[in-house]
């Protein structure tokens, strides 16, 4: 079988695993309070330009997502996203538990702009009636869960909204690196820190084990946060595993040539789509297509490709997704194109 099915699947990049075999019999202390994570955490500061942020390093996006919202937020304080947005639909509802409502709004490409969010403070009376929640905080991906990505204009005037409404900006940076390193992209690492009040790099789907990397800016999200960490068990006791690896991912900007690479094998994979006549679901310039098949196509593709399902248009026709990773080689990409 030939997998495009997620981003994370190859294991880790070589020299990753190369840094926690040199690094594997020197005794630290543990929870994160180890030379590695304060070496890491001193390069993200630097390269993202916010000398006085805190990193903490988590295992996964979900208890990334799970702990710094549910920390952030009054218990009747709510969080607005895209309808598609990865805590509305693939977090099984781990917001919610905690006690907050996601609010989901339709767009149609998986980007928030100004005037939903205005809306979403409509649809809840402006947080003036007790009765309704009260939406506190804006959740936006970059690259979104769509493939798309943000310019710099577009975060520009969702920061201003945030800070005429009174709103926390956080963004999840699960794919951060092909964000980045897209022909679309007019982004620098520096304009994340600058224009939201926290947000993660994700390292899970860009040559990591596991782990990602979460800044917080704003000052009043960050006291008592590490309590918020072990409450909600996303605290790692062998946390030092996290800060070899992101201390390797982020030399020489290894994780920016990582996401280049998953870019530059999905869109030739794009090209031969369009080239094959396959409309797309979406136009993605990042790692995530989705080409609308026949039922036909669907069930030949399943023989030997891994993908996921993702909508279905009418009776006839599917969306799938193709991921491409790091690690992607030209072989499978000529191998699925055979395919398609």
């Amino acid at each position: 079988m030939i997998s495009f099915l997620n981003d994370y699947s190859e294991g880790a990049h070589p020299k990753v695993l190369a840094a926690l075999t040199d690094t594997n019999l020197i005794p630290t202390p543990g929870y994160g309070c180890d030379p590695y994570c304060m070496k890491a955490a001193d390069i993200i500061r630097t390269r993202f330009a916010c000398p006085g942020a805190d990193v903490h390093f988590m295992v996964g996006g979900t208890i990334t997502n799970m702990t710094l919202i549910s920390a952030s937020l009054r218990p009747w304080e709510a969080v607005i996203c895209a309808k598609t947005g990865h805590i509305n639909v693939h977090e099984t509802g781990a917001i919610e538990a905690t006690g907050h409502k996601v609010y989901g709004m339709d767009t149609p490409d998986g980007k928030l702009t100004p005037e939903l969010i205005r809306q979403a403070m409509a649809d809840n009376c402006d947080g003036k009636d007790e009765h309704m929640i009260l939406p506190r905080m804006v959740y936006i991906s970059d690259s979104t869960e769509l493939g798309t990505v943000y310019t710099k204009q577009e975060l520009t005037a969702i920061r201003q909204i945030c800070l005429e409404l009174g709103l926390y900006l956080y963004l999840d940076g699960a794919r951060m690196a092909c964000a980045l390193t897209c022909a679309e992209n007019d982004l620098a690492p520096e304009d994340f820190a600058q224009l939201c009040d926290s947000f993660y790099i994700g390292g899970t789907k860009d040559g990591l084990l596991f782990g990602e990397a979460l800044v917080i800016v704003n000052d009043a999200l960050k006291p008592n946060f590490r309590h918020a960490i072990k409450q909600r068990g996303g605290m790692l006791a062998k946390g030092r595993l996290l800060g070899v690896q992101f201390e390797a991912l982020l030399q020489d900007d290894l994780w920016l040539e990582l996401g280049r690479h998953a870019v530059h094998q999905a869109q030739i994979l794009a090209k031969a789509l369009r080239d094959k006549g396959y409309a797309l679901y979406a136009e993605s310039p990042t790692n995530q297509l989705f080409p609308i098949v026949t039922n036909e196509k669907l069930a030949e593709l399943s023989r030997s490709v891994l993908f996921e399902v993702i909508a279905k248009p009418d009776t006839e026709h599917t969306v799938i997704r193709f991921v491409t990773s790091w690690a992607t080689t030209d072989e499978s990409i000529k191998a699925l194109i055979e395919v398609l």
